[in-house]
């Protein structure tokens, strides 16, 4: 299986940690990536303390945690690679999950890309097999 598979057919909690110039790190709960491709994720962004962060360091971590368990899902490595403020397709991505992108939030988003440098189990040093 894939990652977008996995996150296709998977519920759980996903928390986007980044860090700031002065190496202070923020974790906040995001919702799962939306697959460009097989190495490139995105994220819709509010102007808040992670996407700040992203603009002096474009490293990030991914963590997903699957519902009913303490001890599985998996944490991806992440490089930023670009940002998008189309708000077309950010419309577009935020219906796929409505019950977490709220209609009447009319305030600025964007669309950040990231590559995908590792992803490993949620528990483990080994590279994840899904």
């Amino acid at each position: 299986m894939n990652l977008a598979d996995y996150f296709a057919n998977q519920t759980g909690v996903g928390v986007l940690a980044t860090c700031d110039p002065g190496h202070k790190v923020d974790v906040a709960i995001y919702a799962k990536p939306h697959f460009i491709d097989e190495n490139t994720v995105a994220f819709v962004m509010k102007q808040r303390r992670s996407h700040q962060n992203l603009r002096a360091n474009l490293q990030a971590a991914y963590m997903f945690v699957e519902d009913g368990h303490t001890d599985k899902g998996l944490r991806m490595y992440l490089t930023m690679i670009r940002q998008e403020t189309n708000r077309s397709l950010v419309a577009a991505l935020r219906k796929k999950q409505p019950s977490i992108y709220p209609e009447e939030d009319d305030s600025d988003k964007f669309l950040v890309f990231f590559r995908i440098d590792q992803v490993r189990p949620l528990v483990g040093d080994d590279a994840a097999e899904l």
